[in-house]
C-alpha cells in the first residue's frame, strides 16, 4: 500500500516553531515524518534549520511530494517513534519575509516588462535574488519597482494562500491588485510584516540580469 505523504503543517501555520509528530520511515540516516513544520528547499527558498527530537537536521530535501530528512548516522530514531520538531524561528521569519518580497518584485517585473523571463531564483536568510533573461540593464527600472513594492508593503494587505490542486500539493498566494500566483513556499500573513526593502542590480552575463532584494533593518 502506498504510504501517505507527509502532512505539510508549515502551510497550515507557518508561524509554528514546535511540533509533535511520528517517524513514518527510517532508511539509515534518512527519515520521513507523518507531519512536519520543517520546510525543505523548494522554489528557490532555502530549507529551515532545526532539530528532530533534539537531533540537528543535516539536510532536508523534497522527493516527489515527500520530504526526506537526513540526520547524523547515530540518530537512533525508529519507525513509529514520537518526536518533537523545533525550527530556528529567526531564520524562518526572515525567509518568509524575503520570499514574499522577492515574489512581489517578480510580479512587478512581469507586469511592467513585456517578455521578461525568470531564469533563476534563490531565497536565503540575508537576501533574495531573481535572475532574468533580459537584453539590457535593469538599473533604470529598480527605483520605480522598489517604490511600488514598498507602497504595497506599507498598505499592509492580507496575503491569501491556499491550494489550486490539493492532490498534487500545488499552492498559490494572492493579494488585492495582483493576479493569483502559484507558489509553494512559506508566507507572512500581511505585506506589512516585510518592512521596507531595497533592490540592487547585478549583471551576471550577456543577456542576463539579476536583482537582489534586501530587508531594510
Amino acid at each position: 500500500m502506498r504510504q501517505r505523504m507527509t502532512q505539510k503543517a508549515f502551510w497550515l501555520d507557518p508561524y509554528c516553531t514546535r511540533h509533535e509528530t511520528v517517524v513514518s520511515s527510517v532508511n539509515g540516516s534518512d527519515i520521513t515524518l507523518e507531519s512536519t513544520i520543517f520546510f525543505a528547499l523548494s522554489g528557490g527558498q532555502e530549507s529551515d534549520y532545526g532539530t528532530i527530537k533534539g537531533i540537528p537536521v543535516v539536510s532536508a530535501r523534497k522527493d516527489g511530494l515527500e520530504i526526506v530528512y537526513t540526520l547524523p548516522p547515530e540518530h537512533g530514531l525508529s519507525l513509529g517513534q514520537n518526536v518533537g520538531i523545533e525550527i530556528d524561528w529567526a531564520r524562518r521569519y526572515r525567509l518568509m519575509r524575503l520570499h514574499f518580497a522577492a515574489e512581489l518584485v517578480l510580479e512587478l517585473f512581469y507586469k511592467e516588462l513585456d517578455g521578461v523571463e525568470k531564469v533563476g531564483a534563490h531565497i536565503a536568510q540575508n537576501k533574495a535574488r531573481i535572475d532574468f533573461a533580459w537584453p539590457q540593464s535593469i538599473s533604470s527600472f529598480l527605483p520605480k519597482f522598489a517604490e511600488e513594492a514598498n507602497r504595497i508593503i506599507r498598505s499592509d494587505l492580507e496575503i491569501l494562500t491556499g491550494f489550486d490542486d490539493e492532490a498534487n500539493e500545488r499552492r498559490y498566494w494572492e493579494i488585492e491588485g495582483l493576479a493569483r500566483v502559484s507558489c509553494g513556499g512559506t508566507h507572512v500573513r500581511r505585506t506589512g510584516e516585510i518592512g521596507s526593502i531595497k533592490l540592487k542590480r547585478d549583471n551576471i552575463g550577456k543577456g542576463k540580469e539579476r536583482v537582489e532584494i534586501y530587508l531594510n533593518e
